[in-house]
């Protein structure tokens, strides 16, 4: 058997708060782990995640021996000890906090293991992980333009914080082959890891939305609503 794992938000909006529901009904159909992100879907990133939130989950699914794992502005290893200790987690799921920063698992592992070493790379080894990252790609590409290309939006994240010239920035963002990329690395100048520009939220913290749902989806929570479209003969 294949461990299977479900991750959730708390709900649609503060008005409909499905977690809970939605938990137990995964714990009952056996699965390993329910991972929560602290956060409704009408709320995308806003603010701050609601911890207690995972809490709550933690608690309510106590009975069936299934862990939960909290999601939710997980910045760097103290993060996740402070959630976990705050909520009783079994364990927590990194999303953003990860972006342009791969050594965060470090810092977790870490932090886990009682160490109050972090992770904190200096430029010229975050300049190093960048060009593995892209050797990486293109292994995984096959292809050294696509992998460049992908590497592209990634390089806003690893620069955050240093100090790095506006055009130099322009030159990482246009990036089309390993050799320019290293050509571009060399340029940079070393420096220490900055700490409170580069533990701070990154990737996207746009304002909530309205959560756009199919005609009838609230109507009752007990109907089993089957939308146009997605029936079992259309395979959509």
């Amino acid at each position: 058997q294949i461990p299977v794992t479900v991750k959730m938000r708390v709900g649609i909006d503060s008005q409909y708060e499905t977690y809970l529901d939605a938990g137990k009904i995964a714990a009952d159909l056996g699965v390993a782990w329910v991972a929560l992100h602290a956060r409704t879907a009408a709320q995308l990133y806003e603010g701050k995640s609601d911890w207690s939130k995972i809490k709550n989950l933690v608690e309510h699914l106590a009975p069936t021996g299934v862990p939960v794992l909290g999601n939710g502005d997980i910045w760097s290893g103290s993060d996740a000890i402070e959630m976990v200790k705050t909520t009783g987690c079994a364990g927590v799921v990194v999303g953003r906090g990860c972006l342009g920063r791969p050594w965060l698992f470090a810092d977790l592992v870490a932090a886990f293991n009682g160490q109050e070493i972090r992770a904190l790379p200096t430029l010229f080894q975050v300049r190093e992980i960048i060009y593995r990252h892209a050797e990486l790609l293109t292994q995984y590409f096959s292809s050294e333009d696509r992998a460049l290309r992908d590497l592209r939006k990634h390089m806003a994240w690893y620069l955050k914080g240093f100090r790095v010239e506006r055009e130099l920035r322009a030159k990482f963002g246009m990036v089309s082959s390993l050799l320019e990329l290293r050509q571009l690395l060399d340029q940079l100048v070393d420096q220490p890891y900055p700490v409170a520009i580069g533990d701070a939220p990154r990737g996207r913290t746009s304002h909530g939305r309205a959560v756009t749902l199919p005609d009838g989806w609230l109507n009752d929570p007990e109907e089993l609503v089957v939308v146009d479209g997605e029936d079992s003969g259309s395979g959509g």
